[in-house]
């Protein structure tokens, strides 16, 4: 681990909030040592939700509004909201989509079955879907197609779980924790293999796979791990940061389940309190008391804007010395969905490179 102290210019306008003044709030929390900020690194977008916010943008641009986009594009508030005032429109599903008009799937990806719904409305498509998530769709197919049973390791309900179910709904089994681990059935217990949600918590997806182990001892192994590189870059961080901190806050929306996951990984390495905020005016004063050092973060999915206001917040209530924690290194850059580069490519628009590059850990 690498941690520096930086010097954290935020250069945004303050924002009126309720609340007490500085003095009053100091003179209720006291605290023993020197109030700091650790500020874990990497945090915030990934390659993936980078790549979905910037084909949402681009679409607009070169197509103009409205943009129709299923589900949210990315799991924020923030950034919906953003999208939505430049003329995106989120629905539920395509059927809420006029016909002809151009729909963006949303980058936790899409079912085969919400595809073939698309093209029947001759919608015209835009394919977000995160190239880590399109990972497990197709080993999804390669399993089924070798007849293997499939046991994926995710959060019912979630769309990115949806999507992979659908590629072969017939084979697959989703086990939500370590309790149904124990207890889930397969028809050929010789021949399961195991995928996973790529935004879990890395712990608990491991505990999962060894429970499964035990009771299938042929198991097998996806050819790589399907929890995307940001997820356990931004755990690794937090977990360096947790024992430190009395308390951790984690800039994230509540449907983000890479975010929830940071709030229970402080929580299990360390941390005293740990709390999750969409904005900087959701913070409470009441998390202060006895408090000298505050970890900050954010999941995968959050705009580093909204981490700055969290940290002139924190400056304002005397938090002002910001050390950065990296555990990663992270320079991952994917290439727009080739329906886009397609438009751009020939509206002479050169603004997004087209490479891949890899995410280099320092330790």
């Amino acid at each position: 681990m690498s941690s520096a102290a930086v010097s954290v210019s935020l250069g945004l306008p303050e924002v009126p909030r309720q609340r007490r003044g500085r003095h009053e709030i100091e003179a209720a929390a006291p605290v023993s040592g020197d109030k700091r900020v650790l500020l874990a690194a990497p945090r915030g977008y990934c390659a993936g939700v980078d790549r979905a916010v910037i084909a949402v943008e681009k679409a607009l641009e070169h197509y103009g509004a409205p943009v129709y986009v299923r589900k949210q594009i990315v799991h924020n508030r923030h950034v919906v909201e953003t999208l939505e005032a430049q003329g995106a429109i989120f629905v539920d599903d395509t059927d809420e989509v006029p016909s002809g008009e151009l729909v963006v799937f949303s980058a936790h990806g899409v079912s085969p079955a919400v595809v073939n719904a698309a093209a029947e409305r001759e919608l015209r498509t835009i394919d977000a879907t995160c190239p880590l998530v399109t990972k497990v769709h197709r080993e999804a197919v390669r399993f089924a197609r070798a007849g293997r049973q499939i046991l994926l390791i995710g959060h019912e309900g979630h769309e990115e779980v949806e999507g992979t179910y659908g590629e072969a709904p017939e084979v697959t089994t989703i086990v939500n924790n370590p309790e149904e681990a124990r207890t889930v059935e397969v028809p050929d217990p010789g021949n399961v293999t195991w995928l996973s949600q790529t935004t879990l918590s890395v712990d608990e997806t491991m505990e999962i796979v060894g429970i499964l182990r035990e009771r299938f001892p042929e198991l097998q192994d996806p050819p790589s791990d399907d929890i995307c590189y940001a997820t356990t870059n931004r755990q690794a961080a937090i977990k360096e940061i947790a024992p430190q901190a009395e308390l951790v806050i984690v800039v994230g929306s509540s449907n983000s389940s890479n975010s929830v996951r940071l709030v229970e990984v402080a929580l299990e390495y360390g941390a005293k309190k740990a709390e999750r905020v969409d904005f900087a005016r959701q913070v409470d004063e009441s998390w202060f008391e006895g408090v000298a050092t505050v970890g900050v973060t954010s999941g995968a999915s959050v705009p580093e804007v909204l981490v700055r206001e969290v940290l002139q917040l924190l400056a304002e209530y005397g938090y002002g010395d910001v050390s950065e924690v990296t555990t990663a290194e992270e320079d991952i850059l994917f290439s727009l969905p080739k329906e886009l580069r397609a438009k751009l490519k020939e509206g002479g628009d050169t603004s997004r490179g087209l490479g891949g590059r890899g995410a280099r850990p320092t330790r």
